[in-house]
């Protein structure tokens, strides 16, 4: 686990090199088609050497849960321990960890039709009003959940539509967690100024190898849109503004690190709360590996 820029996908390559392990993507954003560049996505010679799994498996016009990943990651890793192999889950999406840790809630399955009435009613009244409904059918959820995150605030409005019960009162139950033994490792850089140096180091390197062009071949489709989970991860969201004229490019770039800063400190924010996790520092990567394979060895 980690903050973006930390340097956990070269970690993980060089785990390959020393136990039979099969990666599998934790990342909300690598699981598009098409959006390579700015997820930072392992490229062609990184996937020949340690294939992941559950990246490139939708396309941005489609929808991706947390239930999703829980059900396909559980699939995956049994089929990694079928072939006596050991999964090795490598990513920044916290909260799929959590889902997979703690066992997933008992909400209803993705209702296309509903769903699709939520998108048309947020474009006759507004997400503003969907926000105030939620308000007042589920304040709970509506507290944890930020007015502009159209994602979870569908999400929300589909389950107490589909169920007739609030997300509040269905997620207060559980499923089981992870029926294995789980080593936990984030890594980060100690100081902060380290991290911010290394997300503008790699969002100048994603404009240098082509990240606008590659934002404009979404931008063409007329099928996705500004609201889309897609486009709204981080550096295509701040891009999309640029190309829908809401902003200069110098300062959709600024934004775009900003943005992704903001991110990392999220993500640095849910690990500290983390429980049974080893830190690693992604500035000293020899260090990293040895810790991580004493830990393994032992086992």
């Amino acid at each position: 686990m980690g903050p973006t820029s930390s340097g956990k996908t070269n970690l993980a390559i060089r785990l390959h090199k020393f136990f039979s392990v099969k990666i599998i993507s934790v990342d909300s954003a690598l699981i598009y088609k098409g959006m390579d560049i700015g997820t930072g996505k392992p490229n062609q010679e990184e996937l020949a050497l340690a294939p992941h799994k559950l990246i490139d498996i939708l396309d941005p016009s489609e929808v991706y849960s947390a239930s999703d990943f829980y059900h396909d990651a559980l699939s995956a890793m049994n089929e990694i321990i079928i072939e006596k192999k050991i999964p090795l889950l490598v990513g920044g999406s916290m909260f799929y960890y959590k889902v997979l840790l703690e066992g997933l809630s008992v909400l209803p399955s993705n209702n296309s039709e509903i769903r699709q009435q939520i998108l048309q009613d947020a474009s006759t009244l507004g997400w503003c009003e969907l926000y105030r409904q939620l308000r007042d059918i589920d304040p709970i959820s509506a507290e944890r959940i930020h007015r502009n995150d159209v994602q979870r605030l569908s999400r929300a409005l589909e389950v107490y539509r589909i169920s007739g019960k609030t997300l509040t009162e269905l997620t207060q139950k559980r499923g089981k967690g992870l029926p294995f033994r789980v080593k936990q490792f984030a890594i980060a850089p100690k100081k902060r100024t380290d991290l911010h140096r290394r997300i503008e180091l790699r969002f100048r390197k994603m404009i240098r190898d082509g990240f606008e062009d590659e934002v404009r071949v979404l931008y063409s489709r007329k099928d996705l849109h500004r609201d889309l989970p897609s486009i709204r991860c981080v550096g295509y969201r701040q891009m999309w503004e640029y190309l829908d004229g809401n902003c200069n490019f110098d300062e959709a770039v600024f934004y775009g690190i900003c943005a992704t800063r903001r991110l990392a400190r999220k993500q640095i924010s849910w690990l500290r709360g983390w429980n049974d996790l080893t830190w690693l520092d992604s500035e000293n990567i020899e260090e990293a590996l040895e810790t991580v394979l004493n830990a393994i060895e032992l086992n």
